[in-house]
């Protein structure tokens, strides 16, 4: 894992066409823009994880292939 230090409005391009930019500090809260192609898709980590929680339960078969 790359750790990275930024100050407000500083930004980080990752793979030059995905763009990250510190948009405001706040006590111990961070909030950031993500700029990506429509392809790309963008979710909070603690909802990926509950996205597939449910695609498991939805789909109980796709273990046992």
């Amino acid at each position: 894992m790359l750790v990275l230090s930024r100050k407000q409005g500083e930004r980080i391009v990752v793979g030059g066409n995905i763009e990250i930019i510190v948009t405001e500090l706040s006590g111990n809260r961070v909030r950031i823009g993500v700029s990506a192609p429509l392809e790309v898709s963008i979710r909070r980590g603690e909802l990926k994880a509950e996205t597939d929680q449910e695609a498991d339960v939805a789909d109980p078969w796709s273990a046992c292939i």
